[in-house]
């Protein structure tokens, strides 16, 4: 009896959920939808000349626009199927409905955020003197719109895999005196949020101020809805960015991607882990998780700071700065340069897909690659395949076990154009990588979030760490040979036996690509 009511219980917890409540109303708007069209069907010749009028306005708009080449064509092909509702989806997504009052707060935090961005001439006359490639890449992050500087006295440890990060972050924890912000995409209940929940609700008892802020789309997955509440009774700061309601949007496009870890303003976490048992591999979701990430000490951890606060304030008055940055009384002695960055879907800057380019365009010897997506525009796609043809030695590790089918589909896709140009394409054959990281020449790096997908490069908000003759990149190179010696080559062969639902799947998805 006691276990049938605990079952009624649980049940009636899931029909009056919000994620039901919400669920069920976008149905209605869905119907409501799908009933006007039947009603506009009594008006169908007056429809069809709207169509045509429309479609030649969408044309002339796509002809015009600063879209990529495949965007553009994804968007062609909608509005020949559906001329009328490709056309009204199209002008939806871009009249800024839904997201208008958020890119203006956000822009105005950026702008108010400039004064603590500032680079020291001292570190730019230097590294105009060492190389022109990155002083140029630095003059560009000047000209963004986030205005990311570079440093010179920080201390960069890289983490190969998701264990010891998750040890060294425990460890800096427990070390916090202060304050700890924390912001991730995801975090779900298990042992490794457990372990770190722990050690905050220690820490608050302390007098450690704590903030955690995370994406709000896991509350239809791994979180509760009430889970800000419940971590405000043990006197945890809490946010869900962007948290659903029962109402369509293209504000829900654009999703906060970022991990970031900043520990009273000395220490900074970033990478692809995000806080869940799987990045650490205490389940097993698709074979081995392989993820990296970084630890920063020094002044380049202001930069972190000052992302993450400018997230947390968009739904606060103002935004506070200095009681938080750090003192860098005792600054570590550091021969490279590392510049943290974030890219947002807010403006026209395509920072994070940029820099990639920036890397390829300049390489010499090597960029060796491990992203655990590959849906391509025409830039990227060409800025890879150019540097492979340049005789630059180019390798893409990829997951061996997908966590997605379809993206994993669309993907194989792009293998063929790419080893055409000489590109060599692995997988991790243990499982799935998750690890956003570009390495080059022995000279530079970037450690972040960044996937090559159209999602990590459009809609999301991200971020990253560029990394410039620190001792580290040493060590990124190391983990990627170690890392390919797990991995299979994919050969002409391979990719011609992969199975036919597979190579249909990616060649229709190919065409809508910009849209997932």
């Amino acid at each position: 009896m006691h276990l049938l009511d605990k079952s009624r219980r649980g049940f009636l917890r899931g029909i009056f959920s919000r994620s039901t409540v919400i669920a069920i109303l976008l149905i209605i708007q869905i119907l409501f939808l799908s009933a006007s069209f039947v009603w506009l069907e009594q008006y169908r010749f007056w429809l069809e000349l709207l169509e045509r009028a429309l479609a030649i306005v969408v044309v002339l708009y796509l002809v015009n626009s600063e879209m990529d080449a495949l965007s553009r064509v994804t968007w062609l092909i909608l509005v020949m199927i559906f001329p009328l509702l490709g056309s009204l989806f199209l002008f939806y997504t871009k009249f800024d409905w839904g997201y208008r009052e958020l890119k203006q707060r956000i822009n105005h935090l950026i702008n108010n955020s400039s004064p603590y961005l500032q680079d020291d001439e001292t570190i730019l006359a230097d590294l105009k003197d060492i190389t022109s490639t990155t002083y140029h890449l630095v003059q560009y992050f000047n000209r963004s719109s986030g205005n990311f500087p570079v440093y010179q006295k920080t201390e960069v440890t890289y983490f190969p895999i998701g264990e010891d990060f998750f040890a060294e972050l425990k460890q800096q924890l427990l070390k916090a005196e202060k304050y700890i912000f924390m912001e991730f995409f995801i975090i779900a209940e298990g042992m490794m949020w457990g372990e770190i929940l722990s050690i905050l609700e220690k820490k608050v008892e302390e007098g450690v101020e704590v903030r955690v802020l995370y994406d709000g789309m896991i509350e239809f997955s791994t979180l509760s809805f009430d889970y800000t509440e419940r971590l405000a009774k043990i006197g945890i700061k809490a946010k869900a960015f962007s948290p659903i309601s029962p109402f369509i949007s293209t504000y829900y496009n654009y999703r906060d991607h970022r991990k970031i870890v900043v520990i009273d303003g000395e220490v900074a976490f970033t990478g692809g882990i995000n806080l869940a048992d799987e990045y650490i591999n205490q389940i097993d979701r698709f074979g081995h998780w392989k993820d990296t990430g970084l630890m920063l000490e020094g002044e380049a951890v202001d930069s972190f700071l000052i992302m993450f606060l400018q997230m947390w304030s968009i739904t606060e008055k103002e935004m506070v700065v200095s009681p938080y940055l750090g003192n860098h009384e005792h600054l570590p002695e550091s021969d490279g340069y590392v510049i943290p960055y974030g890219d947002s879907p807010m403006d026209t800057d395509k920072v994070g897909e940029n820099v990639y380019i920036d890397i390829l365009n300049h390489a010499k010897e090597y960029v060796y690659i491990m992203t655990p997506y590959l849906i391509l525009d025409s830039e990227m796609e060409h800025a890879i395949r150019f540097a492979a043809e340049r005789g630059v030695d180019v390798k893409i590790i990829m997951p061996g076990i997908p966590d997605k089918q379809i993206p994993y589909a669309l993907a194989k896709t792009y293998y063929g154009a790419l080893m055409k140009s000489g590109v060599k394409i692995y997988e991790y054959t243990p499982g799935f990588v998750h690890a956003k990281v570009f390495v080059s020449d022995s000279a530079k790096a970037v450690v972040g979030t960044i996937n090559l997908d159209y999602r990590s490069l459009y809609h999301h908000f991200e971020c990253a760490a560029y990394l410039y003759k620190v001792k580290a990149i040493a060590d990124i190179y190391k983990d990627y040979l170690q890392t390919l010696s797990q991995c299979q080559e994919i050969t002409k062969e391979t990719l011609e036996a992969r199975p036919p639902l597979q190579k249909v799947v990616g060649m229709v998805t190919r065409a809508i690509a910009p849209l997932l």
